[in-house]
């Protein structure tokens, strides 16, 4: 059991710093954001809160969120994991390359979410096939070129490595028509896309 004084599992510095980079979230999210099955995410995540670094709020809108401590302790220990790897300058290296592709990333979510009809920027109500398919192909070609970024961290940091396959799964889950894996839901393609950023900064101590 991880608790004050005790040194944490590799496994429980994955599952705190889902929390950092997701935010609240249920026990399926951070299972699915480390690669955890869900009773060891959820045994892990009774520890870490036993150790005061993480708290759970019951109902539909609740969850598990960092502490104050547990906020500390994740940047502590991420500092540490960078530092002993000797990865600061591949992951500076990979984050300027992030930063290139993100403008891009954020401007096909938006072609994603509205359409322009007539001249004028409406909701894409996902009738036109056609239109969707275009995006969805210009994502496709987006991702390849990200595929390179993300190879860049893994090597750096193996963990990075999950977001590489939480991005594909996405893709393809949307490319089969489940169309909210692009950028409405929590597992959707933005929304990992975003989690990757908020990692990097993380990662690298950069506020926000």
């Amino acid at each position: 059991m991880t608790g004050p004084g005790t040194p944490m599992t590799g496994t429980g510095l994955l599952v705190l710093h889902a929390l950092r980079c997701g935010g609240h979230s249920g026990t399926a999210r951070v299972a699915a954001a480390t690669g955890l099955g869900e009773s060891e995410a959820e045994s892990e995540l009774i520890d870490l809160a036993v150790a005061g670094l993480v708290t759970h709020a019951a109902g539909g809108f609740g969850g598990w969120g960092l502490t104050a401590d547990g906020r500390l302790a994740d940047a502590e220990l991420i500092t540490g994991e960078l530092e002993a790897a000797g990865a600061r300058p591949a992951v500076t290296a990979a984050y300027g390359a992030f930063l290139v592709l993100n403008p891009e990333l954020l401007d096909l979510c938006t072609a994603w979410q509205l359409r322009s009809t007539d001249g004028v920027m409406t909701v894409n109500d996902h009738g036109d096939r056609s239109y969707d398919a275009r995006v969805l192909d210009r994502f496709t070609g987006f991702d390849r070129r990200a595929a390179a970024v993300g190879a860049e961290l893994s090597a750096a940091l193996p963990r990075f490595g999950r977001y590489r396959t939480r991005l594909g799964q996405a893709l393809d889950r949307a490319a089969a028509g489940e169309l909210e894996y692009v950028a409405d839901s929590t597992a959707s393609y933005h929304t990992v896309w975003a989690e990757l950023h908020e990692d990097l900064l993380a990662t690298l101590g950069i506020p926000r």
